[in-house]
């Protein structure tokens, strides 16, 4: 039997954000999704009607939670959809656009799921910007043990229009959540630099930026390819995108270089070397 997430007595963890988002903040993110792994999204039949895309911390409005659920159902038109609050009120908000495929509950990192229910895929953006770095790799932990084995949790900083983000990408593999690897994504409207993801790295990252730290090592190289390759800037932005990621690639990085993620914006630095897998359950 799979072990479940948590009892529904457990207190939710963590703390409110914010709140605000903006209209289509996180359809790059969905996006992404559909491109990288369309089957998860799309698998139906069995527990997997009760497997949900779960929309953690979707704000004073649940605008992100109802536009991913209409976005994703184009692939899925069955596709159960969860919104996570951790304040009440907010989940009392939300609770008049709830349907028989779309709900909402109150919640933490610790996911509001019943025993027989769990989550394909779970988006958390802009939800640990106010914890401690340290804090980071339990806040993971709850959250990849409401995953089904193979489910994917995709944690990122967005800005506030949604025109660049980052995310960790986390496969929950048996009992261990394991880094699939940390994701840049910009759709070009607000030009291109590797060092305009800096200021959005994830939790994890953005206070790493010291010489010797991979992610530092990373940004570096990705600049030296960037300025190896300008030329490419004048047939468009798109084309440097691309130009830059191969010759990151060329210099040791292990990159995924499919053309319908670099045309689109996505760069994926796969396995990134400095997160462990992290055991979900006490030994």
């Amino acid at each position: 039997m799979r072990r479940t997430s948590r009892p529904r007595s457990e207190r939710p963890q963590g703390q409110p954000t914010r709140g605000k988002t903006a209209r289509n903040r996180l359809r790059r993110v969905d996006n992404f999704l559909l491109i990288y792994d369309g089957e998860l999204i799309r698998r139906q039949g069995g527990a997997w009607d009760r497997a949900f895309f779960v929309d953690l911390g979707y704000g004073a409005q649940p605008i992100t939670t109802l536009e991913s659920a209409a976005r994703l159902r184009q692939a899925n038109p069955r596709l159960p959809v969860l919104g996570v609050e951790i304040d009440p009120e907010r989940v009392a908000v939300a609770g008049p656009y709830a349907d028989t495929l779309t709900q909402f509950r109150l919640g933490g990192f610790n996911l509001p799921l019943r025993e027989d229910e769990a989550a394909r895929a779970i988006r958390a953006f802009n939800v640990l910007r106010q914890y401690d770095a340290d804090q980071v790799g339990s806040a993971w932990q709850s959250m990849g043990r409401g995953l089904r084995p193979g489910g994917l949790l995709i944690e990122g900083t967005s800005d506030p229009f949604g025109r660049s983000w980052t995310a960790n990408l986390l496969r929950r593999v048996g009992d261990r959540l394991v880094h699939e690897g940390l994701l840049f994504s910009t759709n070009f409207h607000g030009g291109f630099e590797p060092e305009m993801f800096q200021s959005i790295l994830p939790k994890n990252y953005i206070h790493r930026m010291l010489p010797g730290e991979p992610i530092a090592d990373f940004m570096q190289a990705w600049q030296r390819a960037a300025r190896e390759r300008i030329a490419y800037r004048d047939w468009g932005l798109r084309q440097w995108f691309t130009a830059s990621a191969e010759a990151l690639s060329a210099s040791g990085f292990r990159l995924d270089l499919r053309g319908r993620l670099l045309q689109r914006g996505y760069l994926l630095w796969q396995g990134s070397p400095d997160v462990a897998p992290l055991p979900l359950f006490p030994a």
